[in-house]
């Protein structure tokens, strides 16, 4: 025992001093362990390491292994554009996809991009769920629980028909290196007024449902979302140039960008206000895939009646503002 205690005190003693240094070690995936009367001796078979590396499960740093954490999360929303003229109940219409308008670019300025086949057919399963077909980008947030401004992290997703908020691949659940904690959840879209949770979420490594469509989540702020006619709610359309606010008439309203647009389009040669345009627009609060100021269908009628029926505006204004209930972030 003593010829023991003397080897363990020798390979001890270089590592005191009046110095300290810290050696760059990643463990392999050999070792072992070895007992010799009260004494265990575990030990790993390593390399030295000097870079970083990464998988989707483990991260490696200088003399560091660490598991990567991710929490996993499932909202759910509906956007009122896609849905107040539903060809199938409980499912938003997918114009924009059928019409081969969704860019495989998200509009939001993150640089995320989709191979344009996760679209259709229920994302990269390709089970032909139709409910599982693409409606269009949306934004997802987390917000700090003491700080709702504070924006810890912010993200493309793509929306499914039945409302699911999906990974990028357009079928799974969402995952995110983020630390599993409380949370404020906001979701957010190019032409609808945005949506938060009143209260912060529990996010965990495990998975968290969130259902913005249900009367039974609560959100931030009064009237965050329009009531649909089967009692779902939905995110309110006609926010034209995506600052926060929904006005049908007065200054900067979302009815004349509509008109601006219309009559700006390069192939109406004659400057009609019933000329109809086409493609992936602000303008198109309906999300048919077209954007129209006057005529049959258009979608200045769209914005004109979420402004008069609001239940916040009292006298039924055409200069009421419907504005977003979100808290600017950071």
């Amino acid at each position: 025992m003593k010829t023991i205690i003397i080897i363990l005190v020798i390979l001890i003693l270089p590592f005191f001093g009046n110095t300290q240094s810290i050696e760059r070690f990643s463990i392999d995936s050999g070792g072992a362990n070895s007992t010799s009367g009260n004494i265990n001796m575990l030990y790993t078979i390593g390399e030295v390491n000097v870079a970083e590396r990464s998988s989707s499960t483990i991260q490696i740093s200088e003399g560091f292994i660490t598991r990567v954490i991710k929490i996993k999360i499932n909202p759910k929303v509906f956007l009122q554009g896609a849905i107040i003229n539903s060809e199938t109940t409980g499912l938003m219409n997918d114009d924009l996809r059928d019409l081969g308008l969704l860019p495989v670019v998200s509009p939001f300025g993150d640089g995320k991009t989709v191979d344009a086949n996760v679209f259709n057919l229920g994302g990269t399963s390709s089970l032909g769920a139709f409910e599982d077909d693409i409606v269009d980008w949306v934004w997802l947030e987390f917000r700090d629980e003491t700080d709702v401004s504070n924006i810890i992290k912010g993200t493309s997703v793509l929306l499914q028909r039945d409302g699911d908020v999906v990974a990028l691949d357009g079928v799974s659940d969402i995952s995110l290196g983020i630390i599993p904690k409380n949370y404020y959840i906001v979701l957010k879209h190019r032409n609808h007024l945005g949506v938060m949770s009143a209260n912060p979420v529990a996010v965990t490594e495990t998975g968290t449902a969130i259902n913005f469509t249900s009367n039974a989540t609560a959100t931030y702020g009064n009237n965050a979302q329009v009531i649909l006619a089967n009692g779902d709610l939905a995110l309110w359309t006609g926010d034209t140039n995506s600052n926060g606010q929904i006005r049908f008439s007065g200054p900067n309203n979302d009815a004349n960008i509509i008109k601006d647009d219309i009559l700006n389009d390069p192939l109406n040669s004659f400057n009609s206000a019933t000329y109809t345009s086409i493609g992936y627009l602000l303008i198109d609060a309906d999300m048919s895939g077209s954007g129209r100021f006057s005529g049959s269908n258009n979608d200045s009628n769209i914005i004109k009646d979420n402004v008069l029926q609001h239940p916040e505006n009292g006298f039924a204004s055409p200069t009421f503002t419907i504005n977003t209930t979100i808290p600017e972030g950071n």
